[in-house]
């Protein structure tokens, strides 16, 4: 009888075994890949391979808070992660990168097959030299090797663009409902669940996907859901979203600093039920369509003169000020030298009393090389920027007394402050942005306690939004110039809004694009 119970234990144990592994093996088989990037063809900048700093294999998953152990996604499927990168925007790529980082992307899948699904991350604002719609591109070249049965999930900035290529080829498409992009994460992670959803309920493609071009072309300065009227745009989506009848919506605003004619608003609805996708995708267009004129720069607007004079009037502090123009965080080369130069000419900043200033930042390799051999303490008298964007105005000098040297930042590498009078200039060995207070506080400047803050930015990330006392954003020149009918647009299509203010309505009725069963190339 002992026997025979541990016989019949044994065969419990093994099928269990033999249940669990088949378990294992029905896991779905998913691979990750992506590239973002937001590139200026307005730029002179040049992205090479490098800005990407791409990772491979395990290392992706440190881009995704959601595959941790106890997430309840990491164990729904076989995770295969070849190579995402993510650069900083910038100028174009070129060519040679994304050929480079596509192949080694597309070496790393073919390892990896065969493959149930892929989960596709992207911005959407890739411009490559002499390639139109590097996405769409990008996505077709994965087509060709993974096969038509593979359930793609894509997921963009919603400064991104989406082509009918692109449409097509991906399955189930969103992007960002939030700008700034606090739901970046939110925004993957639907993608990624919608993803698992499909293939767990075994209904894989959706039947439908609607896609309607909207010509309208903005910066995204003016379309911040901070403020009406894109905050109540984008609330609208969850109510068009009726569980496998339109599974998703989403609303590009595209990127106004790249003249391609893929650049242009998009919506994008997919589902089950054909009537129900049309109408939320038309739903979405036409409210995007009837607000257009609407849409306005996030905080008050001015020239950099009056932005000068407001914020030395003022007694409020920290009084902040974006210089737009040459923003690197929406693809400016960084090195442009024009505001510096208008602030260091100003008197009222020259005297004893003058209020304080903080300038973040201007890049300069030579200027950073030549401090770290004086040091903290010492007086310099160098130039730095415009080596890339020469423009608007040459390389700045910068004279004062060096009070911090950084080194080690993974983006600037190498930071300097100078100081003259009352006012701190941050120089970096490579272009950096400036968001976070620790940015400043670990090179011994206070921010919250300074008269004017000058950052290259366009809207406020939180933490500097939630800093400021007042904010003016200045209209300066740069490769994202925010005023637009300063760009030389040749290749976009028009008519299009604001460029064409007084177009006619454009046809805003649903296309229903193909399913990915046929590679649109």
């Amino acid at each position: 009888m002992k026997k025979l119970f541990s016989t019949s234990l044994l065969l419990a144990i093994l099928i269990s075994a033999v249940g669990c592994q088949n378990h294992k093996k029905k896991l779905p088989r998913i691979a990750i890949a992506g590239l973002a990037i937001e590139s200026s063809t307005f730029s002179p900048a040049v992205s090479h391979e490098d800005a990407f700093r791409a990772r491979y294999g395990d290392s992706v998953f440190s881009y995704y808070p959601f595959f941790a152990a106890d997430s309840g996604i990491v164990d729904r499927a076989v995770w295969l992660p070849t190579l995402r990168g993510h650069a900083m925007p910038g100028g174009i790529v070129s060519r040679e990168a994304y050929e480079s980082l596509v192949s080694k992307t597309l070496d790393s899948l073919k390892a990896k097959l065969p493959l149930d699904a892929l989960f596709f991350d992207v911005h959407g604002a890739m411009s490559v030299q002499g390639l139109d719609d590097p996405e769409g591109d990008f996505l077709v070249r994965i087509r060709e090797l993974v096969g038509t049965d593979v359930l793609i999930s894509t997921s963009m900035d919603l400064h991104g663009s989406v082509s009918p290529r692109l449409a097509q080829n991906t399955d189930l498409i969103t992007c960002y409902r939030l700008a700034p992009h606090e739901d970046a994460i939110e925004s993957k992670k639907r993608a990624v669940t919608n993803l698992l959803d499909r293939l767990e309920n075994g209904k894989g493609k959706p039947a439908y996907k609607a896609w309607i071009p909207v010509p309208i072309l903005l910066p995204g300065e003016k379309t911040s859901t901070r403020i009406e009227p894109g905050k109540s745009l984008y609330a609208q989506i969850p109510e068009v979203i009726e569980k496998d009848k339109v599974i998703d919506a989403s609303i590009w605003m595209s990127y106004p600093w790249a003249d391609e004619p893929r650049n242009h608003g998009v919506v994008v609805a997919y589902g089950d039920d054909k009537e129900a996708v049309g109408k939320a995708a038309e739903k979405l267009a036409a409210h995007f369509w009837n607000v257009r004129k609407e849409f306005d720069f996030v905080a008050p607007t001015v020239y950099l003169d009056e932005a000068l004079e407001k914020a030395l009037a003022s007694d409020k502090k920290p009084f902040i000020i974006s210089d737009m123009g040459d923003n690197p965080t929406a693809g400016g080369a960084g090195d442009v030298t024009w505001t510096l130069q208008e602030i260091l000419k100003r008197p009222e900043l020259k005297s004893p009393r003058a209020k304080s200033l903080i300038y973040a930042s201007i890049p300069g390799e030579e200027f950073v090389k030549k401090a770290k051999e004086i040091g903290v303490g010492g007086k310099i008298d160098a130039t730095a920027g415009a080596a890339v964007d020469n423009r608007f105005a040459p390389p700045v000098r910068i004279t004062g007394t060096i009070t911090a040297i950084h080194e080690g930042h993974p983006n600037a590498k190498t930071e300097v402050v100078v100081r003259n009078g009352n006012t701190s200039v941050i120089v970096t060995e490579r272009r950096m942005a400036y968001h976070y207070e620790k940015d400043f506080t670990k090179l011994g400047l206070n921010p919250r306690e300074t008269d004017i803050l000058v950052v290259k930015i366009g809207y406020l990330v939180p933490e500097l939004y939630d800093m400021r006392a007042d904010w003016l954003m200045a209209l300066t020149p740069g490769g994202v110039d925010q005023d637009l009918l300063r760009l030389d647009y040749k290749r976009i299509n028009r008519p299009i809004y604001p460029l064409d203010p007084d177009m006619a309505d454009p046809d805003l009725n649903a296309t229903f694009i193909p399913l990915s069963d046929e590679i649109k190339r």
